[in-house]
């Protein structure tokens, strides 16, 4: 299968999490055959953020492609720029503020143990 994500209409999620602003995810993909949950392509726009909020028996993981941020792992803010993988382990709790005047764009994966 071949899928192009610019091709797919984003959805503008207000609060996500309880956070400010307005995140953009565009579902690339979420029907899979194995412990993957779903992929999803994120825009935060500048000043948005996703709220702190904690998983259950899962990995997510966050790949910043574009713009920078603070990610909050577990209580420590740490920040964020085009390359890094974040890795919010199982139980773990997590957030992600755009701290730029730019749009910051993720790439969101989820994996269920």
């Amino acid at each position: 299968m071949i899928r192009n994500f610019y091709d797919i209409a984003p959805e503008a999620v207000e609060n996500i999490h309880d956070g400010v602003g307005v995140v953009n995810v565009t579902t690339i993909m979420d029907k899979f055959e194995t412990g993957m949950q779903f992929l999803h392509y994120t825009v935060l726009t500048p000043g948005s953020t996703i709220g702190a909020h904690k998983h259950g028996n899962d990995e997510e993981f966050y790949i910043v492609l574009e713009g920078t941020g603070e990610m909050e792992l577990d209580g420590v803010k740490y920040p964020v720029r085009p390359g890094d993988v974040i890795k919010n382990k199982p139980h773990g709790t997590h957030g992600l503020v755009n701290t730029s005047d730019m749009d910051l764009k993720i790439l969101v994966f989820e994996v269920k143990q």
